[in-house]
């Protein structure tokens, strides 16, 4: 795929947007072409290739979202709900998600010396998971998409596993993706950069 904007770019540009409308300026055939690349290219830890990702459109995308409004309320911690619930209309009114899944038994794939690497330190899958959704969510708004990652697991985990979900894939987050009527906000102050990073020997290391 011929890149249309320079790295950092791409990173600056994604933003979250919550306003979006059940429209694309791509095709669907686009955004299956992306999330498919993301899935091949994106680093993965012993070549596990232990992401999973479905996308849902049209009735599936808004199904989704009904279920949430039913469900979110009776899971979702009490101190939560003025937070969650308001917020999903806006994802109903959206174009599609991407559900991001981590396989449980990818790992039973790899040689028996390596699986227990999987339990000793669980984090490996997590860091997995976090760069799939980090360059799916840039590669779509390098389309030109608005998109906002969301995480409205358990509640909505029993209607996912009902359709046609295998057991062992384990919902780690939603991207909600459409086309965006209204910006992102303003721009939050970016804060700590001056204790963010260390850098230690390198140029004239050892000089009088």
């Amino acid at each position: 795929m011929a890149a249309t904007t320079t790295f950092f770019d791409a990173i600056v540009n994604r933003r979250t947007y919550y306003q979006l409308t059940n429209t694309s300026p791509i095709p669907q055939s686009r955004i299956s072409e992306l999330v498919h690349e993301a899935l091949k290219y994106s680093p993965s830890p012993f070549n596990v290739r232990s992401s999973r990702c479905i996308i849902l459109f049209g009735a599936e995308h808004t199904a989704l979202w009904d279920n949430a409004t039913e469900m979110t309320p009776k899971v979702a911690p009490a101190q939560f709900q003025e937070l969650l619930v308001p917020r999903i209309p806006l994802f109903k009114a959206a174009y599609g998600t991407v559900l991001f899944f981590e396989d449980t038994t990818a790992k039973d794939l790899l040689p028996p010396t390596l699986v227990p690497l999987f339990t000793e330190f669980p984090d490996i899958g997590e860091h997995s998971a976090g760069i799939i959704q980090y360059i799916v969510w840039t590669a779509l708004a390098t389309e030109g998409l608005g998109c906002n990652l969301q995480h409205y697991q358990p509640a909505i985990t029993p209607y996912v596993k009902e359709n046609n979900v295998p057991e062992t894939w384990d919902l780690k987050a939603q991207l909600v993706f459409g086309q965006a009527t209204a910006g992102p906000g303003p721009e939050r102050e970016k804060t700590h950069l001056e204790s963010a990073l260390r850098c230690y020997g390198g140029e004239g290391e050892g000089s009088k």
